[in-house]
């Protein structure tokens, strides 16, 4: 689903009749929460509030105070939907309670991600910019195949070229990542301190 071509403020003012030299104006009752969910919806990723700003002519502070209260309605709502921020931006994504059934619908579903996966995906979430040959040393393994996997997952990216002999790949996480785990951005990893918590309990 899209819009094409959104200019919302050109019909905010509408001529209903004149009389005379008298031009007397309609103005719409623009709802502002309905508007925004709508861009949320048709949106294919994360939006930023300087992208929404440019998309309806809002100030940013009301659009931060608008959001705000669609993610708490939502939430209050208890439905299937839920509007979050995640990866630097607003996004409507089903709500995780009922994901299972949303999976339903897929005819192929991506297999989950295997524990070497996972490993190396922490690893590179935890130290990028990182090298494949710093990322064996630490896991003492080859990762040929799981950084294949996690490539075309797109849960990882090529970041660069570290200044070194050979000049080799630096491997760093994706905004996909992000949406994945549910992270607003990557401040929001676990401490190692939370880890031990856990492990404790």
């Amino acid at each position: 689903m899209s819009i094409d071509n959104i200019n919302i403020w050109n019909d905010i003012k509408r001529p209903v009749f004149k009389s005379g030299a008298f031009l007397v104006y309609f103005w719409m009752d623009i709802n502002s929460k309905a508007m925004l969910e709508a861009l949320l919806f048709s949106s294919t990723g994360p939006m930023g509030l300087k992208e929404i700003k440019e998309t309806t002519g809002l100030p940013e502070a009301e659009l931060k105070d608008l959001l705000d209260e669609i993610k708490t309605e939502y939430v209050q709502r208890g439905g299937g939907i839920l509007v979050s921020e995640l990866a630097g931006g607003y996004i409507m994504h089903t709500n995780p309670d009922y994901s299972n059934w949303a999976r339903k619908l897929k005819a192929s579903q991506p297999s989950k991600l295997s524990q070497a996966s996972l490993e190396t995906l922490a690893i590179i979430a935890y130290k990028q910019p990182i090298t494949k040959a710093e990322l064996e040393a630490l896991r003492g393994v080859g990762s040929d195949g799981v950084m294949k996997t996690l490539l075309d997952r797109r849960l990882i990216k090529i970041m660069g070229r570290k200044e070194a002999p050979g000049k080799p790949l630096l491997f760093g996480t994706t905004q996909e990542f992000l949406i994945q785990f549910g992270l607003k951005d990557l401040t929001g990893l676990p401490t190692l301190k939370e880890f031990q918590r856990e492990d404790a309990v």
